[in-house]
């Protein structure tokens, strides 16, 4: 009985470890053709789109009320991303102006891809946010630096959009982002990234931080702890 009890137990944190494993692995659908870049999930560019969702806070809690779904697809050239980001209240920052960079952008509300193709120094990687007001900011991250936060005069190139349904309660934010910024290979099917998703959403009293892969920590940089983003040829 005990053989057949720990027999048991093996499977069954084997089962645990695979279904973790099949969780930290976001493919990103393969399309053939550039699109002018869009933030309506129905379309048919993000329409047939492979996705995630990002609904747990930094410490693995599950957030219901926040479930953000993220898509991905990826061209020869871009990659694409469509966030869905359910709110109660906007925190939002006065004044905006989407033509210019807004450093300090993260802390508003914003969505992020923290992405990275260095797999020999992980703490080298590249951020993304866009705000529900179209404003923007891209960093290049070197947490071995003193303040990883001059990274953020780096400039790839990215584009951005958003919009907000305030009938729905959600907001749209969609990327496409140059690969030449992210790796010096060519994007090819089978190619993997580094990456973590986040938001952050709410006033400063009622403050939520949402993540696909939680970091177990204050803080979303911690590089351990992200997953992967796969370029597939099909979903």
């Amino acid at each position: 009985m005990r053989i057949l009890l720990t027999y048991c137990l093996y499977l069954l944190g084997g089962a645990l470890y695979a279904g973790a494993g099949a969780n930290n692995t976001f493919r990103s659908t393969y399309a053939p053709r550039e699109v002018a870049l869009d933030t309506n999930p129905g379309s048919p560019f993000w329409r047939t789109a492979s996705s995630v969702f990002a609904e747990v806070d930094k410490y693995g809690h599950v957030l219901p009320n926040y479930r953000t779904r993220v898509r991905s697809r990826w061209t020869k050239k871009h990659l694409y991303l469509l966030f869905e980001c359910p709110y109660e209240d906007l925190y939002l920052k006065p004044s905006p102006n989407p033509e210019v960079e807004t450093y300090g952008l993260w802390n508003w509300d914003v969505a992020e891809l923290f992405i990275g193709s260095d797999f020999e120094n992980i703490r080298k990687y590249k951020e993304f946010e866009v705000s529900p007001q179209r404003e923007w900011v891209d960093l290049d991250i070197n947490l071995d630096l003193p303040d990883h936060t001059v990274g953020w005069k780096w400039n790839s190139g990215f584009e951005k959009d958003a919009r907000i349904d305030s009938d729905a309660k959600i907001w749209y934010a969609a990327m496409r982002i140059p690969f030449a910024a992210l790796d010096r290979r060519l994007p090819v099917a089978g190619t993997t990234y580094r990456v973590n998703l986040f938001r952050s959403q709410g006033p400063p009293e009622r403050r939520h931080s949402i993540a696909w892969q939680p970091p177990m920590a204050e803080t979303f940089h911690v590089p351990e702890k992200f997953g992967l983003l796969l370029l597939a040829k099909d979903k």
